[in-house]
């Protein structure tokens, strides 16, 4: 960031925020809150001349104490009137703050959505947070900041210096300027080491809550290792690393502080000194004393914030910094400014040519043709690697091939919206992913706002509507984090609950069973039969036992289609198909004779 002078993308990032487009409640109170910090501002300068004044009147040989007090009063008055309308300026302002943090987080949640899993896959969701959450704080940070203490404090130094340089001449308001002038540069010197030191801060809390995050999400897995000691090692080695930038962090703050106040306790004595020297002859009033030193005094307290100010708005550049370039971050796959609605009244699928990799050197599909007709059933199956899975993340978009083209019903899929893509697709993942919610909730989200008759039928045809209801809590029954209180048969048939009521003319079956074991897959199986009718039916599975009964079948081998046919008339050839078919067959009988054993 340089000098740290504000980057005009951050400027440009912070403005919708500072005066909010459609919302002329916001602005009113930023207007209002402009007011009080103006009035706010004005009784801060008032009061020293009213302290001044009250000096002045009770050195006079004839005192009228009535006046005096009156000065006394009207000093006091304003330093009140200062304080409540700082509050007041806060109390008006905060809404904005809230509408503010809260539009930047569904701003970054709505572009996180808008990524590619090839971004997702790369993530590390606790750094990800700890980035959200900085950059959050960081926009409230800054704009009460910016508006709201270095604003007034610049109003206030240059009003002071000319109430000095009226009452006191140029050389104490010079020795004054000189002090403040000192102190900034200390301020601005100290600060930008601070905002070094607060990057290794940020990037050492983004490791730590990674790091717990990570340990959070795989805790079975370190059960099944008796790996908490290794884990906590390694949290706190991170949390050790994250604690030395602290420490480092505070020196610097403490530095900071000693030296401002150094700064001004020196301005402070040489400003009085001379005052004393000018009382001595006859140049100053005691009033005057009191003015130089109640105006270094106001100045004292805002030069101090102003320290903290410029630090806070320096780490909140940084953090913003990091927030600007998670918002940065390309959308890989976007609707195209002509793109219109699928309209999907037959549902025929078909690939055309389709290349595609992952990367360099990584490639997925090399010329891969097909076609699932309305209403029809193709599956592909193959080997690891092959290819399967990413047949469905194309036909879904989460990626667009590198050549080639998908349709439906005629329509290029690169055309059309992505919304009323997936609208008209359902999907039975091979990895279930529910929320930490009811079961209701995990299958009313195939079609938010059905009926309870409506969800209650889809668990039947997913046959599971007996099993929920002998659970204590029925629908109302918590899953857990990720669904990890249901086995997998119970998340597989969830999902397969979920697509049946999001009722789309097109279903996914990507390795719906393959997790799961032979008693399981039986019992999903009939479930996914009742899913599949009526429905335009792609299967990828790597058990052929699943795919029988599809009306074609291609066999993926490095990216390309190696056979394609029936189940029977794959067996007759005797090629790679009857190879795994073989194979699976022989492993199932394994599996019987130990269970029979």
């Amino acid at each position: 960031m340089g000098d740290f002078a504000l980057p005009l993308k951050t400027l440009g990032f912070l403005v919708p925020y500072l005066w909010p487009a459609r919302r002329r409640d916001l602005r009113l109170r930023i207007v209002v809150s402009i007011l009080c910090l103006i009035v706010a501002s004005g009784a801060t300068v008032i009061a020293p001349l009213m302290l001044s004044a009250a000096a002045d009147s009770l050195s006079e040989k004839n005192i009228f104490l009535p006046a005096a007090i009156f000065l006394i009063a009207g000093y006091a008055g304003a330093r009140l009137l200062g304080q409540a309308f700082a509050q007041l300026r806060d109390l008006v302002f905060a809404n904005v703050l809230f509408h503010a943090t809260a539009d930047v987080a569904l701003r970054t949640v709505a572009h996180l959505q808008a990524l590619s899993p090839r971004f997702h896959s790369g993530r590390r969701t606790g750094a990800l947070l700890r980035t959200m959450e900085r950059g959050m704080r960081a926009v409230g940070t800054f704009l009460t900041y910016a508006l709201f203490n270095t604003a007034p404090v610049a109003l206030q130094i240059a009003i002071f210096a000319g109430l000095l340089l009226w009452k006191l001449g140029i050389g104490i308001t010079l020795v004054t300027l000189a002090t403040v002038a000192v102190h900034v540069r200390f301020t601005i010197a100290l600060t930008r080491r601070q905002a070094e030191i607060r990057r290794r801060v940020n990037e050492r809390d983004s490791e730590a809550g990674a790091r717990l995050v990570d340990s959070l999400l795989n805790f079975e897995t370190i059960k099944y290792f008796t790996a908490e000691a290794l884990e906590r090692a390694r949290y706190d080695r991170e949390m050790a690393k994250f604690a030395g930038n602290m420490t480092e962090a505070e020196i610097s703050v403490a530095t900071l502080n000693v030296g401002q106040a150094a700064i001004m306790a020196l301005g402070m004595g040489t400003v009085l000194v001379l005052t004393a020297f000018g009382i001595r002859d006859g140049r100053y009033t005691l009033g005057d004393f009191v003015l130089g030193n109640a105006i270094l005094l106001q100045l004292y307290q805002p030069l101090t914030v102003l320290g903290t100010v410029y630090h806070e708005i320096v780490q909140a550049l940084v953090d913003l910094e990091a927030l600007i370039a998670l918002l940065s971050a390309p959308v890989e796959i976007a609707d195209a400014p002509s793109a219109r609605p699928l309209a999907v009244p037959k549902g025929a699928i078909r690939f055309e040519d389709v290349r595609f990799a992952y990367g360099a050197g990584r490639p997925a599909l090399n010329g891969v043709s097909f076609e699932v007709p309305a209403g029809g059933t193709v599956a592909i199956v193959g080997p690891s690697g092959a290819g399967k899975s990413t047949v469905a993340r194309l036909l879904l978009r989460f990626y667009d091939p590198g050549g080639g083209r998908i349709r439906i019903d005629g329509e290029d899929i690169g055309r059309v919206t992505q919304a009323s893509l997936r609208a008209a697709i359902g999907i039975v993942p091979q990895d279930t992913s529910l929320f930490n919610d009811t079961i209701r909730y995990n299958i009313a989200y195939g079609r938010p706002g059905a009926a309870e008759a409506e969800i209650e039928q889809a668990a039947r045809v997913a046959q599971m509507d007996a099993f929920i209801r002998s659970l204590p809590q029925g629908y109302d029954t918590i899953v857990g984090e990720r669904g990890l209180k249901l086995s997998g048969g119970e998340k597989q048939r969830v999902a397969i609950a979920r697509a049946v009521l999001k009722d789309p003319p097109i279903l996914i079956l990507d390795e719906a069973t393959s997790a799961l074991d032979s008693h399981s897959e039986r019992a999903v199986q009939a479930a996914i039969e009742a899913a599949c009718r009526g429905r335009t039916t792609l299967i990828v599975a790597h058990r052929l036992s699943t795919v029988v009964g599809a009306d074609e079948i291609l066999v993926l081998d490095h990216g390309a289609i190696a056979e394609r046919g029936t189940h029977c008339a794959l067996l007759a050839r005797g090629g790679v198909y009857a190879a795994m078919w073989a194979k699976q067959q022989r492993a199932e009988a394994d599996r019987a004779a130990v269970a029979g054993g």
